[in-house]
């Protein structure tokens, strides 16, 4: 499949998702400084943080000084997370651009990692689209295990829909579909994708894919074929769910990147930047990254010729 210039709106998460799991906490100053250079790379959006408990989420406990430390881009939408109303008067007092609020499509997993039921969980989030509407900040909905549970295997499509519906119904602005533990197929995104799009066709829609099983490229190739145009992606492929130990993150910003931008499609973010910011994670974090495209290089990035090579270089007979 070659694309054909379609723009692709990439959405980076890697101070809030990727650095939340984190055992080493990063400095306040040194997150400040990735998300001004992250700023300059073309994304569509950046998830700055999470304005959860600092005692639930210490390793974001800075989250009113980063966001009011940072330099903003007018071409770039600023989002957080948002757990609840108390989370929420802590963002919009930080003038944030979009508030994320987070809930599970499947029962386990919203009870594992929320502490409630669905019920309660919608229950409250309601409460935070109330205090979020008046203002200027836009409500953006992510759906955690849309693709599956780690712990009930397959969620019925029409569950998932049924959630969307819910929150349709109160005019937030988009809807995050995530596969959280990296259990999404690309077939399945394609359905999965494609039903959204006939059903929801106003609604933002953004996919959020985690590469515990080798496929979120091939997933992410899948959903835009569905129609999908909107990714998170996180840089350096940091990130995780504790419910899928030993997992990698989220799909790996420049690896996507490199791969989209040769098929041909517009994403928008200058890859040079965005691999030079990269490159600064492994003294961050203090350990390794995921990504590919930062250990090997772009594609056409060559090797030297070796002499004893050069030497032989059309020397061989035509064949």
């Amino acid at each position: 499949m070659k694309g054909d210039g379609k723009k692709i709106h990439m959405q980076e998460v890697v101070t809030r998702d990727g650095f939340q799991s984190e055992s080493d906490f990063v400095d306040t100053g040194r997150k400040i400084e990735l998300v001004n250079q992250l700023s300059e790379c073309g994304y569509a959006k950046i998830e700055v943080t999470s304005f959860t408990s600092p005692r639930a989420i210490p390793a974001l406990r800075d989250a009113e000084e980063v966001m009011q430390g940072i330099i903003r881009n007018p071409s770039v939408e600023y989002t957080v997370l948002v757990p609840n109303v108390r989370g929420a008067e802590r963002a919009l007092s930080c003038d944030v651009d979009e508030a994320n609020l987070v809930m599970s499509a499947s029962e386990s997993h919203n009870l594992s990692n929320l502490r409630m039921t669905r019920e309660a969980s919608f229950s409250g989030l309601k409460e935070v689209v109330k205090e979020v509407q008046p203002t200027r900040t836009a409500i953006n909905v992510s759906l955690s295990t849309a693709f599956g549970c780690p712990m009930e295997g397959e969620v019925p499509l029409d569950t998932v829909l049924s959630w969307v519906e819910r929150f349709a119904e109160m005019d937030v602005r988009g809807i995050t579909l995530c596969d959280t533990t990296g259990m999404a197929y690309p077939t399945q995104v394609a359905k999965v994708i494609s039903a959204f799009k006939e059903r929801f066709s106003n609604l933002q829609l953004t996919v959020h894919l985690h590469n515990t099983r080798g496929m979120a490229l091939s997933n992410a190739l899948a959903a835009i074929q569905a129609g999908a145009d909107r990714f998170d992606s996180s840089l350096g492929g940091l990130g995780g769910c504790p419910y899928a130990p030993g997992a990698t993150g989220n799909v790996c910003t420049e690896d996507l990147v490199h791969m989209l931008e040769l098929m041909g499609y517009n994403t928008g973010v200058d890859l040079d930047k965005t691999l030079n910011a990269a490159s600064l994670l492994p003294g961050l974090v203090h350990h390794e990254v995921p990504s590919q495209v930062l250990k090997a290089g772009r594609r056409l990035d060559l090797h030297p010729t070796p002499d004893f090579v050069k030497g032989r270089l059309g020397s061989e007979p035509e064949r």
